[in-house]
């Protein structure tokens, strides 16, 4: 049996309220900026939450192409695309220069809410009396709408349209499985590279919570409704949070095998060395106890030889709801004992899909600085929580590791070990 592959990350992009790109992300991030604002990309005004990480200065253009391609993109479409091209710049990959069949993709999304513009004239026209008729929907529905709408909407079309751009000729593959979607993604491409199938993958997810459908459709019960303080609602682990922040955005990274990045010469941004997915199928009916989570960091820590000392820190989930809070804190704490936490969704936001990718970045970028990235608006600790929360300030003198995890209320938990790079 031919020994496992070492697996280097050398390429990194976010797209994020809170800066695009490597480098204004981690400036904002460690200066303890907030992404979290009015959100105006619609009229809110009939919302009962009417604040998020909304990006404020994102322009499609520049990154899409050929640019007939956003007639058929979704905003979180974009967004994925962008983060992955941003990643592979900073790989330092030029076009053409590697071979087609050994490059693949997998990228995580959410279910992809149609926009209410491209339905509007389809629905008035299927109207009489203020009554809907299906029998104009029929006719309208066939007149009005593009015939390529649907090609907006489908989950796996950020792969899709990523792969065509970079001539990705390998394994092509969408998770769509909420939270989590994205780090599952990225222990799906590391597991690709390992069983010899490719050599380069782009892996990362994309979601937008602050779609105008999708914030009907899921509601207001679990958000925020500080509006007095929006830049302070999210606050995980926190005695007084109140539920989480929607946000959007993305993020990317480029995988190799260390002897293809070697002899490419590529710069080695840092190292994956283990992944776990584990699940607790009862949650949807009982309520997520946190068992899938210790067994995932369980498994992830010794698959790659860790003991709780040698952790540098968890990036934690941190979505800032009251009782998946304290299910997470409780896992970490029985495992890991007094680790370090950061939580950074306190910066941005709930990112959907997208979030473990852009998480995931964000400890990249710190173990390349020696430093761990603080929670915003961690103030008073709850004893319902018992985990050691970094705030303030960046952390520094850690080990040179680090555990991403996200989980879903559904019960599935994805744990990631990362390392500096040696």
């Amino acid at each position: 049996m031919d020994q496992p592959r070492d697996i280097v990350i050398t390429g990194a992009g976010v797209v994020s309220p809170i800066g695009i790109g490597c480098d204004g992300f981690w400036r904002a991030l460690s200066a303890g900026e907030s992404g979290i604002r009015p959100v105006d990309l619609f009229d809110a005004s009939s919302l009962k939450v009417r604040f998020g990480g909304q990006i404020t200065d994102f322009d499609p253009k520049q990154y899409v192409r050929p640019r007939k391609s956003l007639k058929v993109m979704s905003r979180e479409i974009q967004l994925g695309f962008a983060a992955a091209d941003l990643a592979m710049t900073d790989a330092g990959i030029a076009e053409g220069s590697l071979e087609p069949e050994r490059v693949g993709v997998v990228f995580g999304s959410d279910m992809i809410y149609a926009d209410l513009e491209d339905l509007a004239r389809t629905y008035r026209r299927s109207a009489r009396d203020d009554q809907f008729d299906f029998h104009l929907w029929s006719e309208a529905i066939q007149e009005e709408l593009h015939p390529l709408w649907l090609l907006k909407h489908l989950p796996n079309m950020a792969a899709s349209h990523i792969a065509i751009a970079h001539d990705a000729r390998g394994p092509n593959n969408s998770m769509v499985l909420g939270d989590v979607s994205s780090l599952l993604a990225i222990a799906e491409a590391a597991s690709v590279i390992q069983r010899g199938w490719a050599d380069v993958m782009l892996a990362g997810g994309t979601g937008c919570r602050l779609h105008p459908t999708a914030l009907v459709a899921r509601g207001d019960a679990l958000l925020s409704h500080r509006a007095d303080d929006f830049r302070a609602a999210c606050r995980p682990f926190d005695r007084d949070r109140d539920g989480l922040v929607n946000g959007e955005g993305a993020g990317a990274i480029v995988l190799e095998s260390r002897e293809h990045a070697e002899k490419r010469g590529a710069r080695i941004r840092g190292e994956l060395l283990a992944t776990a997915v584990r699940c607790e199928p009862q949650a949807r009916r009982t309520g997520l106890t946190g068992q899938s989570l210790r067994q995932a960091l369980r498994a992830v820590c010794a698959a790659a030889g860790l003991a709780p000392a040698e952790v540098g820190h968890v990036n934690a989930h941190g979505v800032g709801t009251v009782e998946m809070d304290r299910a997470e804190a409780r896992a970490i704490a029985a495992e890991l004992g007094a680790v370090p936490v950061t939580a950074p969704k306190s910066s941005f936001g709930h990112l959907g899909a997208g979030g473990g990718a852009v998480e995931f970045v964000a400890s990249l970028l710190g173990l390349e600085r020696g430093l761990v990235p603080p929670t915003l608006n961690y103030q008073a600790p709850d004893p319902e929580c018992p985990v050691n929360v970094v705030h303030g300030q960046p952390l520094a003198g850690r080990p040179a590791t680090a555990v991403k995890v996200n989980l879903c209320s559904t019960g599935q938990a994805v744990a990631v070990v990362l390392r500096a790079a040696s």
